[in-house]
């Protein structure tokens, strides 16, 4: 671990089974929809189901899984969902080799895994909440965003190579053996794990579906960075998705170029989340909040003029260059400050219920602005989406405020007066 600050073994195995499951998720980037094109002959409908059909029930299915995990030991919860996404992607090349492959295996497999993620994401909050103390939550949510970006980079050119190569249910099967090996690593982070609150032989009841978002919505820093986060995300990748068809279709990119245009700019939240700690060291958790996530909502308009060329090429690769590197900042001090604000007994409803939203909302806004793309034109529907954002830093928390003194109460109505983070907190 470099700068002095060793987090330990098991936050090491922890690192490295993320790391590891992520190169296997950017080596299948494009996987699914190859498949169905290449393979099944599906047509532009049955794609477009493939990625937002596939998400939507996946996070509908989540929803009761949430409550669910917070009274579950975590570990084995992690290590069971890599098992899980591991058996359902490998139903693939299995399907595959035998000649029985079909659309409707890929939209459920899609599901399967989405649910699988949603879960894992609560769960693994909530356990780095046990694995590390709470003054380097910072230094592991960066190493974490840093690693994300890494294999955001390294990942699909490596994918695309092996796609050409052996085609994409090669990649598929290197994605499922990621998530084994994620859930070897994730097992030999050892130690014994707190048993939680409640007993694990408790009932769900049917209004603990609604826990995590009735946390969010009750205290006055979650609520407004949920809703930006939500509205953020999904705008951002429904102006991705027609970025796509402007440049592949009228302004006539390669793919190549295309893919070239968001995997270098990518080097770009990696310098931002190297940077995290040392700015809210010195300028404090809050205000770097604040500022990255309104300096994030600055860019995406750019892509509205966006032309053919040499010129075309750059302008994305700076508008997605600052764009990442904002975006590098934001969320490990997002993450952090949501991890220290969370009740230590709520984290896993509050992230599924996080996460289940943000996903949905993707999903929505995505359908919409490929509605408003054939309506007004990609070009058009993007410059919207980047005006649009412009007003996200609005949803941002204006005071900072301090955890809940209760780890299992609820938090507050209103934030105490404002104060800034102090620099110890990184």
């Amino acid at each position: 671990m470099r700068n002095g600050h060793r987090l330990g073994r098991r936050f090491g195995w922890l690192w490295a089974a993320y790391g590891t499951s992520a190169l296997g998720t950017w080596l299948a980037f494009g996987a699914f929809p190859l498949i169905a094109v290449q393979v099944l002959h599906a047509g532009p409908a049955e794609v477009a189901a493939l990625a937002s059909v596939g998400a939507a029930v996946g996070a509908a299915v989540a929803v009761p899984l949430g409550p669910w995990v917070e009274f579950r030991r975590k570990r084995p919860v992690l290590i069971g969902t890599d098992l899980v996404r591991f058996a359902a992607l490998l139903t693939i090349p299995a399907a595959f080799a035998l000649g029985v492959l079909s659309f409707v295996q890929l939209l459920l497999v899609s599901v399967v895994v989405a649910a699988a993620d949603i879960t894992f994401r609560a769960a693994s909050g909530a356990y780095l909440k046990t694995l590390v103390p709470a003054g380097d939550l910072l230094v592991a949510n960066a190493r974490f965003e840093s690693t994300a970006w890494t294999t955001t980079i390294i990942g699909p050119p490596l994918g695309g190579a092996a796609i050409g190569l052996l085609g994409p249910v090669a990649t598929v099967v290197a994605d499922a053996v990621s998530y084994l090996l994620s859930a070897l690593g994730i097992r030999a982070t050892g130690g014994r794990e707190q048993r939680p609150e409640r007993r694990e032989t408790a009932p769900l009841r049917a209004g603990d579906l609604l826990d995590g978002w009735r946390y969010i919505l009750a205290d006055a820093t979650l609520r407004p960075l949920f809703f930006n986060t939500a509205v953020f995300n999904g705008l951002v990748m429904a102006a991705d998705a027609l970025l796509a068809v402007l440049m592949l279709g009228r302004l006539g990119f390669e793919p190549w170029q295309y893919g070239l245009a968001f995997a270098a700019p990518s080097i770009g939240g990696l310098l931002g989340s190297r940077l995290a700690r040392p700015l809210v060291t010195r300028f404090g958790q809050h205000r770097v909040l604040v500022v990255s996530g309104a300096l994030r909502a600055l860019w995406l308009v750019g892509l509205a003029f966006v032309g053919p060329g040499a010129g075309g090429l750059l302008l994305v690769m700076g508008v997605e260059l600052g764009l990442i590197f904002c975006c590098g900042v934001f969320n490990p001090v997002c993450a952090t400050y949501r991890l220290e604000r969370t009740a230590t007994g709520r984290i896993a409803r509050t992230l599924s219920a996080w996460t289940v939203t943000t996903k949905a909302s993707t999903a929505l806004l995505t359908a919409v602005w490929g509605v408003l793309g054939g309506l007004l034109g990609p070009r058009t529907a993007i410059g919207l989406a980047g005006v649009l954002l412009l007003a996200t830093p609005l949803l941002l928390p204006r005071r900072a405020a301090a955890p809940p003194a209760d780890p299992s109460a609820d938090p507050p109505a209103e934030p105490p007066a404002e104060t800034e983070s102090a620099p110890s907190r990184a």
